[in-house]
C-alpha cells in the first residue's frame, strides 16, 4: 500500500517533532523541512522509524532553496497529501523597541516562507485532493501584547490561508488553520539571533502552557474531524470566544494576565 506523505516545515522544533511522531505512528511518511544544524540532526535521530522519514535542510527565506527542496520531495514521493506550515519564529518586545529588520525577518519566515512552500505544493495537493494545514496562533485572530510583528505575521497567514480555502475548494483541496495558545517548548532558551527574534515556545510571559504532544494530538484530531479551524487548548478557545463577544474585555484580560504571569514575586 502506498503511504500517504505529509510535509512539515519547522519539523525540527518541538511541535514539529510531536506532529512528526504522531503522523509516523499513524503510518504516514513524513518529510520534514528545517534549517540545517544540531537541532535538525537531533530531530532526525529521534525518529524510531527512519524509513518513514525524509529530512530536507532548507532556509525558507531562500526562494531557490525552497523551490529545489519542494521539487525533490515531489520527485521522491508518489503523492503529497498534507502540508503543515509550522515553521516560525516569534518576537517579544514592545513596538517602540522593535527594529524594522526584526519585523521583516519575522514576516519573511512566518508568512512569506509559508506562501513560498504553498505555491510549490499547490498542484500536488490538487492531484491528491490533500490538505493545507497552517499553524497559526491566538495572535492570528486577536491582539497579543509585545508581539506586534509576530501578530502581524500570523494575521497575514490567516488571511492568506482563509482566502486560499475559498479558491481551492473547487479542486477538493482542504485548507485548515490551527491556532495554539502557548506551547512551552523553548522556555528560557536564548534568542535565535541578535535581531530580537526568538524560538517559538520561548516566551516566559505566557498563560497556561501546553506541551507539544498534547497540542499535536488536538491538531490531528481536528484534522480528522474535517474542521476548518482548530482551537488548540483552553486559552485558545476562551480567547476566540471573548475576542468575538467583547474585544475590549479580551484586551483588558490579556494585558492583565500576561502582566501577572511576568511579575517578579518580590514585586519588582
Amino acid at each position: 500500500m502506498t503511504r500517504r506523505t505529509a510535509v512539515i516545515t519547522g519539523g525540527a522544533g518541538g511541535l514539529g517533532r510531536a506532529l512528526t511522531k504522531a503522523l509516523i505512528d499513524e503510518g504516514w511518511f513524513v518529510a520534514i523541512i528545517d534549517l540545517p544544524g544540531s537541532e535538525f540532526q537531533s530531530a532526525v535521530e529521534a525518529v524510531d522509524a527512519p524509513n518513514l522519514l525524509g529530512a530536507f535542510a532548507c532556509d525558507l527565506t531562500d526562494r531557490e532553496q525552497v523551490a529545489a527542496t519542494c521539487t525533490r520531495i515531489c520527485d521522491e514521493r508518489p503523492s503529497v497529501d498534507l502540508v503543515i506550515y509550522n515553521a516560525g519564529v516569534t518576537q517579544i518586545s514592545p513596538f517602540s523597541d522593535l527594529a524594522r529588520e526584526t519585523h521583516e525577518r519575522v514576516m519573511n519566515i512566518n508568512y512569506f516562507g509559508a506562501v513560498a512552500v504553498a505555491s510549490h505544493f499547490l498542484q500536488p495537493l490538487r492531484q491528491s485532493r490533500g490538505t493545507h494545514l497552517a499553524i497559526s496562533s491566538v495572535a492570528g485572530f486577536a491582539p497579543l501584547v509585545k508581539r506586534t510583528a509576530y501578530a502581524a505575521s500570523k494575521h497575514a497567514m490567516e488571511g492568506f490561508f482563509g482566502s486560499l480555502r475559498a479558491e481551492e475548494a473547487r479542486h477538493n483541496v482542504r485548507v485548515c488553520i490551527a491556532a495554539p495558545s502557548f506551547i512551552g517548548t523553548n522556555i528560557n532558551r536564548p534568542g535565535l539571533t541578535t535581531d530580537g527574534t526568538e524560538r517559538p515556545g520561548s516566551a516566559t510571559d505566557g498563560v497556561d502552557y501546553m506541551n507539544a504532544g498534547d497540542a499535536a494530538r488536538i491538531i490531528l484530531n481536528g484534522l480528522r474531524k474535517n474542521k476548518t479551524r482548530i482551537l488548540v487548548g483552553r486559552v485558545a478557545r476562551l480567547a476566540w470566544l471573548i475576542s468575538r463577544l467583547s474585544p475590549s474585555l479580551y484586551a483588558h484580560l490579556m494585558v492583565r494576565n500576561m502582566r501577572e504571569e511576568n511579575t517578579d514575586p518580590s514585586g519588582k
